[in-house]
């Protein structure tokens, strides 16, 4: 867009230029971040490039082209050009970077934005004629949030005209944020419209029983706060009254800070912000309704609010997520009892690694792990000068402030005398903290600018995390950046870490990583190497921590691999929640829960007893799998040990050798007894480990096309883990040898382990085969009892590498998604239109033929329920020669039949006029004896293939002898657990596509 000034009249020409009779066209623009002028244009969507990097060989002849590209211009007069040029390389030699690893080239920053335009893009008026719009003066606390230019800051005085923006962005397919105390680096960005809630921002508090109609279990007083409040607000009037709620200790903070978490002073006592929240009024960005959500007192009821379905999902949400899946009106708190609080500093110099290592452990042991609970520290690493110092803060909190006079002990012992020491009440304590006051001369009054990353950690003393913080303090762009450890544990552990979205519990400090430059610098060098620098210590410290902390986190693509670590085990669910509660994507811009589910295409568990072969047959399989000539292009594959998380714990608490629990049997199994009880010692006291383990091993695979997990013991995994996983094919493989062959592998030494399962019943149908005693029936099984590698690379060839048919891929590309239908929240996705697409039908027949891991020669019958088993299953039938047995709603076959209750699918239950329905079948359709396959178009719920598989045994088919062969599963609904819970485990349940959503 060279000369092309002003840039927004160049694109309303090219928008003027779209059919507007079409939808989906676009103006799309790549250009350097920061430097459009868009006024007035409103983005469809926008994605940025910040890290971009263009390196250019340093050679006259380059540069002389490369100068000419950035200036979009070249001389035509010879001598003019060629003294232009040496100017030009004398600017791009002095402006570029020399880098060790670019010995030859320069390095020039291209940060890169794509921001895509439709025919909507000129709608703003639309909007802005109906809803106040803000001039100017609102106070924007983020640096880079300051340099972005909105395409407009509504600000609604009414929840009608928040609705109002919601159905606007809906119609006109825009995205908005939302600016409430100003903090995020997201709360603006150019050219997407910000609702700015600073009009929102009332405080209303209610004695104990006052809230009206049915009181809360437990009731306390409650705190109901506007979405504009800030913390220094709502802290302010409810010491006024006696009463605290657990926030943060920033004062202009505003309501991103609570519905993400919320760390304080009081998080030890009273838990994070989100904990203490009941309820709250939110408006709808699937629909533009205004919402109850929990407990709302009846006076702060909104009139024509209403109670959503999902009421539960969505305040759980809320609480630790709550930015990402509506516009939040209003909070409705649980409060406790105001308190004073006690505060003593120490700061100490710190010499060199060993030093800060030590001083960090005596941190750990005592100071962190001996606190009450109404204690808490804070701990700062920073340089004064050239002098790396170590910055203690600790915190008492009572309701009687005579206690406060004499403190806990504790500290005094690992530091001595405290430097300084202050009583101070709610309000006060925003003023202590040494940042704010002490470090640099004090970081308040608005002289500095700042960027954070948090990530959670349990110790800050052991050698490579101390390391990697000094380090980290060694290495800072400006002298004003530190490190900031803030005190957890305690009640913020007490809460389960699948009760509430915020998923990252067992943690003991908030590792606050603070890049900071002074407010005249916004935008220079030294800001953007700030920001560098705690993206880099967070990427190192990321592996050693329990997680991070999501409230900071945006559409930066850097926070993408933070945010996998944001949720713990409840990043599947949020996805979900996200993708139903925000069909829109009007909140596209938040923390990004979608865009980390980046999951290995397949992911396979080689499951089986101790020496049957586990990890040798997945070291085959991956090698197969990498190096077949099968697949067009080449499949990333690794293998990975489950139990390997819980060794490594085992190894910290009790000094085992961890690398030879990992790489040495004989040590692994003189270890087994004691490394059984601990993990399941754990596990009684997190019951939802086994589930962190298995997502963080998915998570540290989201590079690979295939994943392989050896060591699982869950029963039945792929029916209880499928919906964490709803991207992936998830397929379980059960290696088994005889107790013989396992003795012999074990050289010999019956050590008292007992084979579980019956031997191999080997019934000629390869991968389908089954044990007996088994209440589920794995997705394959592989015998494991010749010597060598062929049976396995047999195998893998015949039920393994159809996965990666290329077939598959040309199926689910005739698949259209439907979003909205047949109702908001649902993203339809259209499998009968295969059947209407020109060989679709031809394809799907062929693929369910070739996926079937029977054998079509036995097979008595193809069953088919209507109405979409009805459009694959006679083609099948046809194909293989077979009978086809029909399932129709009662009625409509001859007698005699049998029949058997169904309840709506779905997709059925989207209509309020379903009701529970009878299917029934000829009696004599079925052949007793023979196996029989039932062809549906879909698996959700579960709950129509449930009644097809009651009704098969009713007509004397053993659950053993049916297999359902689905064209599209969507496993987040549970559909096979669902069959699991109703004795229907063996079942074999094979399907062609893999659908996340509805």
């Amino acid at each position: 867009m060279y000369g092309m000034k002003p840039h927004h009249r160049f694109v309303n020409k090219a928008l003027e230029m779209l059919d507007q009779r079409l939808e989906s066209g676009m103006v799309v623009i790549f250009h350097r971040y920061g430097t459009l002028d868009l006024t007035g244009l409103v983005c469809h969507r926008t994605a940025s490039f910040p890290t971009g990097i263009v390196c250019v060989p340093n050679e006259n002849a380059v540069i002389d082209n490369f100068s000419s590209f950035i200036a979009g211009f070249v001389a035509q007069d010879s001598d003019v050009g060629e003294t232009g040029r040496t100017e030009w390389r004398k600017v791009c030699r002095s402006l570029g970077r020399h880098e060790d690893v670019h010995p030859n080239g320069i390095l020039f920053r291209a940060p890169e934005v794509m921001m895509a335009f439709t025919k909507h893009a000129t709608a703003l008026a639309e909007l802005t004629t109906h809803v106040p719009v803000m001039k100017s003066g609102k106070i924007i606390k983020n640096s880079e949030a300051r340099l972005h230019c909105p395409a407009s800051i509504i600000r609604p005085t009414e929840i009608g005209h928040i609705q109002r923006c919601v159905r606007w962005a809906i119609e006109h397919g825009t995205s908005l944020t939302v600016l409430a105390g100003g903090h995020s680096g997201h709360c603006l960005l150019p050219s997407v419209v910000a609702v700015d809630m600073s009009a929102f921002d009332q405080v209303y508090i209610l004695a104990a029983g006052d809230g009206g109609g049915d009181a809360i279990p437990g009731s306390s007083p409650l705190v109901v706060v506007g979405a504009g409040c800030k913390t220094g607000d709502i802290i302010l009037k409810t010491m006024m009254a006696g009463l605290a709620v657990p926030l943060g200790s920033r004062p202009s903070v505003g309501g991103g800070l609570w519905l993400q978490g919320g760390i304080g002073h009081l998080a030890r006592l009273y838990g994070l912000a989100c904990d203490s929240i009941v309820g709250g009024v939110v408006v709808s960005v699937s629909s533009g309704q205004v919402l109850l959500v929990g407990y709302v007192p009846s006076q702060y009821q909104p009139a024509g609010a209403v109670r959503p379905e999902n009421d539960a999902d969505l305040l759980w949400a809320l609480k630790g997520a709550g930015t990402n899946f509506g516009i939040v009106i209003s909070v409705t708190f649980k409060a406790h009892a105001a308190l004073h609080y006690l505060t003593r500093n120490w700061v100490f110099p710190l010499g060199g690694n060993l030093n800060a290592r030590g001083q960090l452990g005596d941190f750990d042991r005592l100071v962190a792990e001996d606190l009450p609970r109404n204690g808490s520290v804070d701990a700062y690493l920073y340089y004064d000068g050239d002098q790396l110092r170590f910055g203690v803060t600790i915190f008492e909190s009572s309701t009687d402030r005579l206690a406060l006079e004499a403190p806990n002990p504790t500290a005094a012992l690992a530091f001595g005398q405290e430097g300084n020491t202050k009583i101070v009440d709610g309000v006060g304590l925003f003023e202590t903290d040494m940042y704010m006051y002490a470090m640099h001369g004090g970081h308040g009054g608005g002289k500095t600018s700042s960027f954070k990353r948090c990530l959670f950690l349990n110790k800050v003393g052991i050698r490579n995390i101390a390391d990697i913080m000094v380090k980290a303090a060694e290495s800072r762009p400006s002298p004003l950046c530190y490190i900031h450890l803030s005190h957890g544990g305690g009640a913020v552990r007490d809460v389960a870490a699948d009760a509430t979205a915020f998923g990252c519990r067992d943690w003991i400090f908030a590792c606050v990583i603070t890049g900071v430059w002074l407010r005249n610098e916004d935008g220079t060098e030294i800001a953007r190497e700030a920001v560098e620098w705690v993206y880099n210590v967070a990427t190192d410290l990321l592996p050693l921590s329990a997680g991070v902390y999501g409230a900071d986190l945006g559409p930066d693509p850097r926070d993408i691999p933070l945010a996998v670590r944001a949720f713990g085990p409840n990043l599947p669910r949020l996805a979900y929640l996200k993708r139903k509660l925000d069909p829109h994507h009007v909140l596209a811009y938040s923390c990004p829960i979608t865009k980390v589910l980046s999951e290995p295409r397949v992911i396979i568990l080689v499951t089986g007893e101790s020496y049957a072969g586990k990890d040798y047959c997945a070291g085959i399989l991956a090698s197969m799998l990498e190096n077949n000539d099968f697949t067009a292009t080449n499949l990333t594959v690794r293998v990975v040990s489950i139990s390997d998380e819980a060794k490594r714990a085992y190894a910290e608490v009790t000094g085992a050798n961890l690398d030879r629990l990992l790489h040495d049997r004989a040590y692994k199994e003189q270890h087994r007894p004691a490394l059984t009880a601990f993990f399941q010692g754990q596990v009684r006291g997190r019951l939802q480990l086994p589930v962190e383990h298995f997502l963080n091993v998915v998570r540290s695979a989201n590079t690979v096309d295939v994943l392989l997990i050896t060591g699982m013991r869950d029963e039945a995994p792929v029916a209880t883990l499928s919906h964490l996983v709803p991207n992936s094919r998830l397929l379980e493989i059960q290696v088994q040898a005889s107790e013989e062959t396992q003795l012999a592998r074990r050289g010999g030494q019956d050590n008292g382990q007992k084979n579980n399962e019956t031997k191999d019943s080997k019934d000629g149908d390869g991968g389908r085969s089954k044990p007996k005693t088994m209440n589920y029936r794995p997705s394959l099984i592989f015998n494991n009892e010749t010597v060598g590698d062929e049976a396995v690379k047999a195998f893998t060839k015949q039920y393994l590498l159809p996965f990666f048919d290329e077939d598959l891929q040309r199926l689910a590309n005739m698949v259209r998604p439907i979003p909205g239908f047949p109702r908001q929240g649902i993203d339809f996705q259209h499998v009968l239109g295969i059947a209407q697409r020109s060989s679709g039908l031809a394809l799907c027949t062929s693929l369910l033929r070739k996926h079937f891991t029977g054998d079509w020669v036995k097979v008595g019958a193809i069953v088919c329920c209507e109405a979409g088993g009805f459009v694959f299953a006679p083609a099948l039938a046809s194909e293989v020669n077979v009978r086809l047995a029909l399932i129709r709603e009662a009625g409509k076959l001859p007698p005699p039949t049998f029949s058997v209750d169904k309840y709506p699918s779905h997709i059925s239950s989207a209509s309020h006029d379903e009701k529970e329905k009878r299917i029934e079948i000829g009696q004599d359709i079925v052949p007793k004896g023979a196996p029989v396959v039932v062809v549906d178009d879909v698996l959700a719920t579960g709950k129509t293939l449930c009644a097809v598989i009651q009704l098969l045994i009713k007509a004397g088919v053993d659950v053993e002898d049916i297999t359902i062969m689905i064209v599209a599963e969507f496993p987040v609904h549970r559909g096979r657990q669902f069959l699991l819970k109703h004795g229907f485990g063996r079942v074999n349940v094979q399907s062609l596509l893999v659908y996340d959503g509805a």
